[in-house]
């Protein structure tokens, strides 16, 4: 008997202290909402309203100000990102569009389990579709024409400068919902020699206008590449060696990227390739740039750098694409944008 309450009073125990862990997580998760959600004074001015995908002359983006729109799908007048932003009700931690169709990465926080899915979108950032991801989102992207996006998420480790990381890249039709789960079903083609490995990853794609070239990262062997991909053909060809998150320049023509610059460590400068003579341009940024870089032109690519003194807060910043100039603050409080 004395056994039996012994075994008892531990389960017990146990049991309380698993409750416990559980309510501290809900109410530390609470906490640290009730502070997001707190507008800072001197915060750019951010009003609810309509954020539509056909609005041609706005760029989009996720609201990262501290406030009760943070992560929403924002816009403002592309000839002042500065000025006042209008906030919708869709919230995100990825997001990119493109021809009047969106992609939301959505990441839900749970005591247990995280939940995380992509949500195609309609010019009204109505959902026409939702997909579970296989983990925490971390790049996304449509095609010129509406027609493709793809996402990547990582199945394990949180960034790119994490020792030990794995990622998933998917690629949907959005015409058919024909959906490519992993990029790592084509095939794939290094230095002239068809490749095969098991250490093989994907992230960061970007299409061309034509619907079926595309570019992204891949990285085996501790090393990592810039391929074009055959979306009818399902195969990739390297081109060049230390390129990661590549956006393809509005006239085809450049790539700029994030090139590792100090083995081993988790820096990166931005720089433009040229694809013709695979001639690599630094740019003006010195900062260590963690992003897939957006053009919002043929001659200016934007990027988000964190925000100093603020956790999980982020700025976008410009830069001229020819190496030229200095970086500019583009949009304060700001993340993931996408010039309609």
């Amino acid at each position: 008997m004395t056994s039996l309450r012994r075994r008892l009073l531990i389960l017990v125990t146990a049991v309380l202290l698993l409750a416990g862990l559980a309510t501290g997580v809900v109410l530390h998760a609470a906490a640290r909402a009730d502070r997001a959600n707190r507008p800072r004074s001197g915060g750019p001015a951010v009003s609810a309203g309509t954020v539509t995908l056909d609005q041609r002359g706005r760029l989009t983006f996720l609201d990262a100000a501290a406030g009760p729109h943070r992560t929403a799908v924002a816009s403002v007048p592309a000839t002042d990102p500065g000025g006042g932003r209008t906030a919708s009700n869709l919230k995100c931690a990825r997001f990119y569009a493109a021809a009047g169709t969106g992609v939301c990465l959505q990441s839900d926080p749970g005591v247990l389990r995280q939940s995380n899915r992509a949500l195609l979108l309609d010019t009204r950032l109505r959902t026409l579709r939702a997909f579970p991801l296989a983990g925490t989102p971390s790049r996304a992207r449509v095609s010129p024409s509406g027609h493709f996006a793809a996402w990547t998420v990582f199945v394990s480790g949180e960034s790119y400068a994490s020792a030990f990381f794995s990622t998933r890249t998917s690629i949907l039709d959005t015409r058919t919902m024909r959906l490519t789960p992993s990029l790592e079903t084509y095939s794939i083609v290094k230095d002239g020699k068809p490749y095969h490995a098991s250490d093989v990853n994907f992230w960061g794609v970007t299409f061309a206008r034509d619907d079926d070239t595309f570019y992204a990262t891949l990285n085996t062997a501790n090393s990592t590449y810039l391929v074009r991909g055959s979306l009818s053909r399902r195969t990739v060809t390297s081109l060049a060696q230390n390129v990661e998150c590549p956006s393809l320049s509005p006239d085809g023509t450049r790539v700029a990227f994030k090139k590792r610059v100090l083995s081993g460590a988790a820096l990166w400068h931005e720089y433009v390739l040229d694809l013709n003579t695979l001639h690599e341009t630094p740019l003006a940024e010195r900062h260590s740039v963690d992003d897939q870089a957006v053009w919002l032109d043929d001659h200016t690519v934007a990027y988000a750098l964190p925000a100093d003194g603020e956790v999980g807060g982020s700025n976008l910043w410009s830069v001229p694409a020819d190496g030229t100039g200095a970086p500019r603050l583009l949009i304060a409080g700001a993340a993931s944008p996408a010039p309609l």
